[in-house]
């Protein structure tokens, strides 16, 4: 496979899970009409539930942070705890968004998460519980340890403000191209896939959260993981299913081809068969892989979903 082979898959309309779709429509719904009657300010709190979770927790979180509130309703302590985690929300709706479950409605969640006593709190991000604070915890602690995770995400979170930073009525104004994209570009033209990828290096460190070099850098990493491998043995070797190496490089294969669909399909397989170690390798595969496609490509939704309902 020689850098000529490659192009950047298009977007692919695939099938659609028709549940998890009404779903996030009437979340939206919500939302907006939250927003119309609030002056256009984010609702503060999303309400999940067993039937939502996967869409307004799972596949939410594989763009940016949600904070899990398991709690009881109607006990005025949880109550309390409740309303300070609204008031952090309010301060912080361009970082993450709070979603709260009532365990006592919604149980199969906290036996999802072994849940030992609610009130809770959970960071979810990109599928997965990377933080927790058990009981409840004051003002002051809680704002410690939002501050130690929002250090800890900060490459992957949109920084402090930029909603505000932004002018009303100004028109955008194109940005000028970065010389280390006019560096990758004539690098790959050249078939000097190393000098791309260290062009595209250098432009991440200075901006993390750049979008040409991050689907750059995913785009090169399909070609220099696939072009010293026979796709013929790769094809041999996926009679055993053991082989968690052959699916991610078939599933590279197939992203070449502009088999998008295939390619998604085939590692949420692969994480709805296995566990552990092997689990992981092709969830955290799945997700390199989307960085080679726009964020608003249909078939990276139609993949988030079915991979929260393999996770959960």
């Amino acid at each position: 496979m020689s850098p000529a082979d490659f192009t950047r898959p298009g977007s692919l309309y695939g099938a659609v899970d028709l549940g998890a779709r009404k779903q996030a429509l009437e979340a939206q719904a919500r939302r907006e009409t939250t927003a119309q009657e609030t002056g256009g300010v984010p609702a503060p709190v999303i309400d999940v539930d067993d039937a939502n979770f996967a869409t307004e927790v799972v596949e939410r979180s594989m763009n940016g942070l949600v904070l899990l509130e398991l709690t009881v309703t109607r006990a005025e302590q949880a109550k309390q705890y409740s309303l300070l985690l609204e008031k952090l929300a309010a301060e912080n709706t361009a970082r993450w968004v709070l979603a709260r479950v009532d365990v006592e409605l919604n149980p199969q969640i906290a036996q999802a998460l072994r849940v030992q006593n609610v009130p809770a709190l959970y960071a979810i991000f990109q599928g997965q519980p990377v933080a927790v604070v058990p009981g409840i915890a004051t003002e002051p602690q809680l704002r410690d340890w939002l501050s130690q995770l929002m250090e800890a995400l900060a490459q992957y979170l949109p920084p402090p403000g930029e909603e505000a930073a932004s002018g009303e009525g100004e028109q955008p104004q194109e940005p000028p191209v970065d010389p280390d994209v006019l560096a990758a570009e004539r690098a790959i033209d050249a078939g000097d896939l190393d000098g791309a990828v260290a062009a595209y290096e250098r432009l991440l460190a200075r901006s993390p959260n750049d979008q040409d070099a991050k689907l750059g850098l995913a785009g090169l990493g399909l070609i220099r993981r696939t072009q010293d491998v026979d796709p013929a043995g790769v094809r041999d070797r996926l009679a055993d299913p053991a082989d968690i190496e052959a699916q991610l490089l078939a599933a590279d294969f197939e992203m070449l081809a502009g088999e998008v669909d295939k390619a998604f399909d085939r590692l949420v397989d692969v994480v709805r068969r296995t566990s552990g170690a092997d689990r992981d390798t092709a969830r955290v595969h799945l997700l390199g892989l989307f960085d080679t496609l726009p964020g608003d490509d249909p078939s990276i939704g139609r993949a988030r979903r079915n991979l929260a309902s393999a996770l959960f």
